[in-house]
């Protein structure tokens, strides 16, 4: 029956999604690091870590193979973990120039999904995000991409696929009755040909 996993895609919030934190820090010559998880459909996917304010024009520093083997360039370093579904990214030696907005990412045909993350790197007072204290508490949805994928999904696909089968069902229903209440006889009459 196909019924089942159409409701079922009704009750997925966030399908397509991608989360992590909104923003890290780091003192000077500290490293930090960004654990991203994702939706178990992108798990083969390439995973990347770019720079930059506008998301069209940010600049790619490191992206993942979309195996599980660790990724490493220039005091970077990224990791998928697959049985998870998160990946990490961590830049190390970071400098006050290090400093910026930075996206994390998940390549895919069309445009890729992506969050924004702020890096901040300060004095040696600046606190320091490391997997375990990322991976200790839940992370909550850190983008308004989240929002808006969620709502189209549930606008364009979600609503329509219900109204169709509602109106399914209230046809399949409605002919039942109409059938059994009119005690139509579907016996068919042909005429005797004349020759």
């Amino acid at each position: 029956m196909w019924l089942p996993p159409v409701l079922l895609l009704l009750c997925l919030p966030g399908c397509f999604s991608i989360q992590g934190p909104k923003s890290v820090s780091s003192p000077e010559q500290g490293s930090v690091t960004v654990q991203c998880r994702y939706d178990a459909a992108w798990k083969t996917h390439k995973k990347w870590w770019c720079q930059g304010k506008i998301w069209n024009f940010c600049k790619i520093l490191i992206q993942s193979t979309g195996s599980e083997q660790e990724v490493r360039e220039d005091g970077l370093s990224i990791r998928d973990n697959h049985r998870n579904h998160s990946f990490m990214v961590t830049m190390e030696k970071l400098s006050k120039e290090d400093a910026d907005i930075y996206w994390y990412g998940i390549e895919k045909s069309g445009s890729d999904l992506g969050v924004q993350v702020k890096v901040t790197v300060g004095s040696a007072k600046a606190v320091l995000t490391t997997p375990t204290n990322l991976s200790s508490k839940p992370l909550a949805m850190s983008s308004t991409s989240y929002v808006r994928t969620h709502y189209m999904l549930l606008v364009f696909v979600k609503v329509p696929i219900l109204l169709i089968l509602l109106g399914a069902v209230l046809w399949l229903k409605g002919s039942q009755r109409v059938q059994r209440s009119s005690g139509i006889d579907l016996t068919v009459w042909t005429c005797p040909e004349t020759t």
